[in-house]
């Protein structure tokens, strides 16, 4: 799902978006493909359904500003709860050694 291989052009059939959208986004830091020899850009699955979440939500009237602000809330989030399941197992971990 993460892995880095769908070419732009792909990624405009499979979203509906064009290529100058795409890179905006990119330029927005809303997605970060991987850049391969010449500058090419390989995008993965979960970019593809990223990318189709800011295109509904563009369409809704959100601005990019709030897509980002929203992203960001939603990676710190996701951030907090892998730390807080690390410290869960450490501890189990940790405990039935003790």
């Amino acid at each position: 799902m993460n892995k880095k291989v769908i070419s732009i052009g792909t990624v405009c059939e499979l979203t509906g978006l064009s290529e100058r959208q795409i890179r905006y986004y990119e330029e927005r830091k809303l997605i970060f493909p991987e850049r391969m020899n010449g500058g090419i850009r390989k995008y993965s699955f979960l970019d593809v359904e990223i990318l189709i979440d800011i295109a509904n939500k563009r369409e809704e009237g959100v601005q990019t500003a709030e897509i980002k602000k929203e992203m960001n809330k939603k990676n710190k989030y996701d951030a907090a709860a892998r730390d807080q399941a690390i410290k869960g197992q450490l501890n189990a971990y940790f405990h039935k050694r003790s």
